[in-house]
């Protein structure tokens, strides 16, 4: 009120009617109130809700997306990951050992070449004619030696195979725990490989232990069967051609 007051005294003094005056004043004070109106559109703004409401699922299934890809590459990790065997070294030292000791055969040892030369000496089957009694002594010696020590091999390769099962049993335990704590599937694969390793360690183990075991025993029943070749010959010779004393 006090400033249309004032407007109309200043169109008073310029010579403006009451009605001109009334009117400027009017045109001056209404002009700014439209300026500042605000207008709300209700389907404007739901249809941004509804916008936002889109975005937003957008961005949670793309987050979900690469949350599933971060488990696929981890799965594929594990399935890479490798796991150690440092009871390799243990099993090989050990059939490394277990050879060795076959490799200490005397007499007749474990190798193809020159094995029949080694038993054609040791047992000579001589049917014809009977040794001389020192030469059948020291024969009939050697081969109860070569027996004898077959038999004291065979049971160092038993004992030594016994003492590896106790480092197989720790070894076993070992890979049993490997496998059920695998990872993934090349971890599974690898123990499962191992534990193939120490059951093929085991088998030639037993392999080296019945070859020694045979050969022994073959070793025995060729001593046997050249005792009774050679008492044949000797009693052979000692009849003679059969013909007892003849008188002059």
């Amino acid at each position: 009120m006090r400033f249309l007051t004032r407007k109309y005294l200043i169109a008073s003094a310029l010579g403006l009617g009451s009605a001109g005056s009334l009117a400027m004043g009017l045109a001056m004070t209404t002009t700014p109130a439209h300026a500042q109106l605000t207008v709300f559109d209700p389907s404007n703004y739901s249809q941004n809700i509804l916008t936002a409401a889109r975005t937003l699922t957008q961005i949670n299934n793309q987050i979900q997306s690469l949350q599933n890809q971060a488990r696929s590459l981890l799965n594929q990790a594990k399935n890479l990951t490798t796991i150690d065997f440092p009871e390799l070294q243990a099993l090989t030292q050990t059939l490394q050992q277990v050879d060795r000791l076959m490799g200490q055969a005397q007499g007749i040892r474990l190798q193809v070449s020159g094995l029949d030369q080694q038993f054609h000496q040791l047992f000579p089957q001589s049917f014809g004619q009977a040794l001389r009694m020192n030469d059948q002594v020291v024969a009939a010696r050697s081969r109860l030696d070569t027996a004898m020590t077959a038999y004291q091999h065979t049971m160092t390769v038993q004992a030594q195979v016994v003492e590896n099962v106790a480092a197989d049993a720790q070894t076993l335990s070992s890979l049993v725990a490997k496998s059920q704590g695998a990872e993934g599937s090349l971890q599974a694969q690898q123990a499962t490989n191992q534990l193939l390793a120490l059951s093929a360690k085991q088998q030639f183990q037993i392999q080296n232990m019945m070859a020694a075991q045979y050969r022994a025993e073959t070793i025995e029943r060729a001593r046997q069967a050249q005792a009774q070749i050679d008492a044949q010959a000797a009693t052979k010779k000692f009849l003679g051609s059969g013909t007892a004393y003849t008188p002059q």
